[in-house]
């Protein structure tokens, strides 16, 4: 695979490279890239033929989108990329409508984030975080809004859980109006929650999925060690830290490790182990063994990889070269596998036993095998 296999983007006509450059580190905070930086590293990513760009209104305080919109208008590019942008994190304190995903800040964020990116468009738009209070019916009728007005051209969820897009969906559906294209949340050999409910969700609808943190906080590149256990107790305090935005310092919007202590655990230690095992068989550094993972996860559209130096982008990008053996697919399957948790220790019992011993094979199912013969 290159960065010029170009693919389609859920159901739509986005067209997008296998790797999307994200910006959390544009900006202040604690890993952030200053503006020479920033070019470097965007223009190691274009030069390669990526084409998709994300950020969000929160990141650094607002300073990652005005960056990269100086960036781009710089670069004469604008037409040639995907500007993906998202609302929904708190941008400022003291009073409730600047975040959550009502139609007051899905508004007040579409407008500042065209501002802050010095253009006229958002060619992918999400919501960043579900809040757990505005109904469904609002956000679909302020995102389907915002793309009658020509502000989004599309929309996805990050972060959401999978009931709440698929009513979206489905109200989209029902009413004729535009529906969501995809989703972003995290997928990576550490955190596999992604593939209970929402993959089986997004391949139902047709969303395509744009997964973040593919190297787990850092934790998969092999830079901590199992010294870090007695960091666990740092999770606590993500909650509070999460809150500090207008000052870029938050670890979670600013560019550090978005688990806190949740990372560092003997289990996810063990995976390690089994990753450092395969990427030595295949001669290439753990990061780019763990990229090649998460691109081979059915559903993946387009994998958001992270920098804080251009060479960091080389890098990533030759993670595209890899090919795991079904050897290697198994061990990092066994060492990464999920619990059998309820209901879905369920799903897993042969369709034989649900449909009386008898074999049972669905139409998609069907549908594949018949045609490959």
């Amino acid at each position: 695979m290159q960065m010029t296999d170009y693919r389609s983007f859920g159901p739509s006509g986005l067209i997008v490279s296998p790797l999307s450059l994200g910006t959390m580190t544009f900006g202040a905070g604690r890993w952030g890239s200053d503006l020479v930086e920033a070019r470097g590293i965007f223009d190691a990513y274009v030069a390669a033929g990526g084409n998709v760009i994300d950020t969000a209104d929160v990141y650094s305080g607002g300073e990652s989108e005005r960056m990269l919109g100086l960036i781009v208008r710089d670069s004469g590019l604008r037409d040639r990329l995907v500007l993906s942008t998202k609302s929904g994190f708190a941008r400022s304190q003291g009073h409730p409508l600047h975040g959550g995903n009502g139609a007051i800040n899905i508004r007040l964020g579409i407008e500042g984030s065209l501002r802050r990116l010095g253009t006229d468009r958002i060619d992918i738009y999400w919501m960043h975080v579900w809040d757990r209070t505005t109904p469904p019916e609002e956000v679909l009728q302020m995102l389907a809004a915002a793309v009658a007005r020509g502000e989004i051209l599309y929309y996805g969820f990050s972060n959401t859980p999978a009931w709440y897009v698929a009513k979206i969906a489905t109200l989209a559906a029902a009413h004729g109006l535009p529906g969501p294209i995809g989703l972003q949340n995290a997928w990576s050999l550490i955190d596999r929650g992604v593939e209970l409910d929402l993959a089986p969700m997004a391949a139902h609808f047709g969303l395509g999925i744009m997964p973040w943190s593919p190297l787990a906080g850092g934790l998969l590149t092999g830079k901590y060690g199992r010294e870090m256990l007695a960091e666990a107790g740092r999770a606590s305090a993500v909650p509070d830290r999460a809150m500090d935005v207008e000052a870029g310092k938050s670890d979670r919007l600013s560019g550090d490790n978005p688990y806190g202590g949740m990372l560092f655990t003997e289990r996810n230690f063990k995976v390690v182990d089994t990753l450092r095992d395969v990427a030595a068989e295949l001669g290439v550094p753990m990061a780019q063994a763990a990229l090649a993972w998460v691109l081979s996860r059915p559903g993946v559209s387009t994998l958001l990889i992270g920098a804080s130096r251009p060479e960091q982008v080389t890098a990533n990008i030759k993670a595209l070269e890899i090919t795991l053996s079904p050897r290697q697919q198994a061990r990092l399957h066994e060492a990464s596998v999920l619990p059998a948790l309820n209901p879905y220790f369920i799903f897993q019992l042969p369709r034989e036993v649900i449909f009386g011993g008898q074999s049972v094979q669905p139409w998609k199912e069907a549908a594949t095998s018949h045609g490959a013969a």
